[in-house]
Order: C-alpha cells, then structure tokens, then sequence
C-alpha cells in the first residue's frame, strides 16, 4: 500500500509542515514531500480537504464505550466497542483499564486482552492496564474495597505469567507495594504508575526512586501537596522521572490546576480520558450526570471525554498551544510505555498512524498502519 497524502497542515510532534506531501508505504511513514510540481505519481493522491493531520492519538486509560464497560464485562465485545470508539475519534492505541475488582475479573482482563491481541493485532488495543487492586483503601474513590488488599510475589507472579506481556501499565499504592513486588513488575517491564495512594511525600518519592515511573490521574484519589506534607502530588512534581497522567475534563481536575502542572511538569504530563459508559449490572454501575458519570452512590466515577475534546480542552480552557496538547495525547503517553520510536510521532519509519481534523478538532479520518478511513458527520 503506497499513497500520497497532500493538501494538510501537518503537525509532526517537532514541527508544523505546510506545502507538504506524506507518503506512506506498506504501513508506515515515507517521507514529507515537498509539495510541488515533480511529486511521485506511482500511486494514489489522497486530497486532505484542507483538515490537519497530527499522530494517531494515545489513549493510556479507558474502561468502556458505547454500553461495553471492560471492568463489567472484559469480553472481546467490550474491546471491539473500544477499538471502534477511540478510532473514530482519532485515537490509534488504547489501554483498556480494569479497576479494582474480584481476582476472577482481573485474571479474565488478561486472558481477553491476550487473546484480542492474537485475533486482531491491528485494532489499536496496546496492552492491559490494571488500576488496583494493590492501593490504599482510604483513596479508593469509587473502586470497591471489599476486593482491595496487599500484593504478594506469589499473586503478581501468577498475574504475569496469565498476561504473558500483555500487561503494560500497573497502578498501586507505592505505601502498600513491597520493594521485592516492585522489583518483580519492572523485571516483566510493566509501566508502575503510582494512584490512589495515600502515601506521604517520603512514600513517594522513595516509590519514584524504586521504580514506579508514572502517576494515575494527577491529583485524583491520592494525597495531596501541602505546606507541611508534600503529598504524593508533590513528590510527583519533585521527581524528574514522575510522569502523570491527567483528566483535563474541568470536573476530574480544575483546568487551572492542570495549567499549574503542566508549567511544573512539562513534557511529564500527559492525557487519559478516564472515560467509562453507561452499566446497571456488576460491581461498577455508572450513569452519565451532565458531561460526566458517577457510581451508585453519587461518586464521582469515570469521565465522558474524548481524547480530542481533552486536547481542544488544553487548548481553548488551558491556554495551551495545539502542538503541546497534541504532543500531551500522541508522543507523551508513547513514551510512557516505551513506545516513542515507533508511535507518537509523523516521523519516516514510524508506524502510519494519524488523524485529520478540523479547526475545532472535530475528527474526519483516522489512519491506522496507512489504513487510511474517512468517519461520516
């Protein structure tokens, strides 16, 4: 498969190309073309409408879509409905997320994760991320604490070999995770990202040192900075290997607040959507309130965002600039999980993975391995 993509304004991750051509080949980046007489006519000349083009967005935390919550029922149903969702909205590669739940439902998040992989290599799904069950019931927000507690070796040995790699994100307490489970998750190379903790600034900064190279949701369900206790938000601004993840939705976390972090943190600071979907069966019932969900109990729960309604956020409420806030969906996140010299980038060699959207980052088309789909309005 070998086409031209021309009439666009391209956001590479390092630059903004105008009067450029793309090419993509057997799936991947060619090259940028100078866009002029003499460009290659060997293959098709796909006409961008005038939209823009940046890398397929990143999506390292999602639970559901379209009435298919993973954390209820982790089936492949649940992970087409995501693969479809994020797609059309210009995401390339998500995370599907399994919160706090029975040991029966965090074992099958693996076997189905493994085995959408081994069905559908092309549908965008990255990994398995597990939130829990390892964290301190007092941040537990609205995960369920009758299926929190301690991790042993012997539990997340059993964990690894079921996922057998497809677990890439693993969210804990550092307060309750022993040094010898730490080392275990890193030698396996899964992403220990610290959330619903609450640790104290010496716990988190000792967690950042030991290992853990990300945080869940900046400031959501962990401790917070304070004069006398930095927290766990201030050891993550402290630790210059700290990541973190954010909800720039206005109801997860206040847009100033991610304005804050984001001059603090800089290219450490990255988006999620947190999005869930509708449920009325199993141990996590949301229902949608206004432009965001909450459980049974009228607790907050998961967003209803997009990835690119989180970037047009940074943007038009954050006061960020579009090439910033796309690099916070696209070459962020792919750095996060090891997978910035391939993803996150329009860049020759990396994989042909890309969106075309308008000027309100409404989404046009989306693009995987050069599969190039346009979406109906």
């Amino acid at each position: 498969m070998r086409y031209l993509l021309r009439n666009c304004t391209f956001y590479t991750g390092t630059a903004v190309l105008t009067q450029h051509a793309l090419l993509v080949e057997n799936g991947k980046i060619g090259a940028f073309l100078p866009d002029a007489p003499g460009l290659p006519t060997d293959g098709p000349v796909v006409d961008g409408r005038g939209l823009s083009v940046a890398p397929g967005l990143l999506d390292l935390q999602i639970y559901g879509a379209a009435g298919q919550l993973f954390s209820v029922a982790p089936g492949l149903e649940a992970l087409e409905a995501l693969a479809q969702h994020t797609f059309r909205h210009g995401t390339t590669g998500f995370m599907a997320t399994m919160p706090t739940n029975s040991w029966q439902m965090m074992r099958a998040a693996l076997e189905v994760g493994r085995e959408f992989q081994r069905q559908y290599p092309a549908l965008g799904l990255l990994g398995i991320h597990l939130e829990g069950p390892y964290i301190n019931p007092v941040k537990k927000g609205a995960h369920k604490e009758e299926f929190i507690h301690a991790p042993t070796v012997a539990e997340i040995d059993e964990l690894l070999k079921l996922a057998d790699g497809v677990l890439k994100i693993m969210t804990l307490a550092p307060e309750v995770a022993t040094p010898a489970v730490v080392a275990r998750l890193r030698e396996a190379g899964v992403v220990l990202s610290a959330g619903h903790s609450n640790a104290t600034y010496a716990q988190a900064a000792a967690g950042f040192r030991e290992g853990f190279t990300a945080a869940t949701h900046l400031f959501n369900a962990m401790s917070a900075l304070q004069g006398r206790e930095p927290g766990m938000v201030g050891a993550i601004y402290d630790a210059a290997e700290a990541h973190a993840s954010i909800i720039a939705d206005d109801i997860h976390c206040d847009f100033a607040a991610v304005r804050i972090s984001q001059k603090i943190l800089g290219e450490r600071l990255f988006l999620i959507t947190d999005a869930v979907t509708d449920s009325t069966h199993g141990a996590y019932r949301f229902q949608l309130r206004h432009d965001h969900y909450v459980d049974e109990q009228g607790i907050l729960g998961g967003s209803a965002l997009t990835m690119p309604q989180a970037v047009r956020n940074c943007v038009e409420h954050v006061g960020l600039s579009l090439e910033e806030s796309l690099r916070m969906a696209t070459l962020y996140p792919a750095r996060v999980i090891g997978l910035d010299d391939r993803l996150g980038q329009l860049r020759e060699g990396y994989a042909a993975d890309f969106f075309l959207f308008d000027a309100d980052l409404q989404v046009h088309a989306t693009a995987r391995q050069g599969e190039l789909h346009w979406h109906q309005a």
